[in-house]
């Protein structure tokens, strides 16, 4: 089980890594790494790999990264998946990341809401679409290997954290829940059920 948890260890994926553990609650940062781990077993299961069929390291960081858009650096005018696409895409640039790597990452994060787009865009941002899907329910892993995967990384009721994260940046500022989209859907819910103090109908 040691290597199904076994991050990359590049400097600029530490670095990664250390500003979503800085920045996000805790419970999504959890989610961010899960989310890796589970899009790597799955593109094992698909016969891809890592360094070959796909960038093992971009992979880590559109997965680690693909949440950043509910921290308060990163929120701004755009919908969460934009505004965290774009702060990840100056965080890779300042590092020194191509801008043709820094745009499959900008992809993968913008669209890790959007079904049927992102399988369809690629390793990278098929992975970590699917990834965040394995570790919201979808089957991509076996139980022995997520019971593993979430004592290493507890889940922490991220299902509510993230969606009030994601709700509270949509109700201050409207702009960020454009139609049809995700917020959007958090919004509805929320103004379908006000008093409801758990997690939300549209998670």
């Amino acid at each position: 089980m040691s290597e199904l948890l076994q991050l990359p260890t590049g400097a600029t994926a530490r670095r990664a890594l250390d500003w979503v553990q800085r920045t996000e609650e805790l419970s999504i940062a959890h989610h961010s790494v899960r989310t890796f781990l589970h899009a790597r077993v799955v593109a094992a299961s698909d016969g891809l790999a890592g360094g070959q069929d796909y960038d093992g390291e971009l992979l880590f960081l559109a997965c680690v990264l693909h949440d950043i858009g509910t921290t308060d650096e990163a929120d701004g005018d755009l919908r969460f998946e934009v505004d965290g696409a774009d702060a990840a895409a100056r965080f890779l640039t300042a590092e020194g990341v191509s801008p043709a790597e820094t745009d499959l990452v900008w992809e993968a994060i913008a669209l890790h809401t959007s079904p049927h787009i992102a399988e369809r865009r690629g390793p990278v941002t098929r992975l970590t679409r699917l990834g965040v899907r394995g570790d919201f329910g979808l089957d991509t892993v076996t139980e022995s290997e997520r019971r593993a995967i979430e004592e290493a990384y507890p889940r922490l009721d991220v299902e509510k954290h993230l969606g009030d994260a994601v709700l509270e940046q949509a109700l201050r500022k409207p702009e960020k829940a454009p139609r049809n989209s995700w917020p959007a859907s958090l919004v509805r819910a929320h103004h379908d059920d006000p008093h409801n103090s758990g997690v939300s109908e549209a998670f």
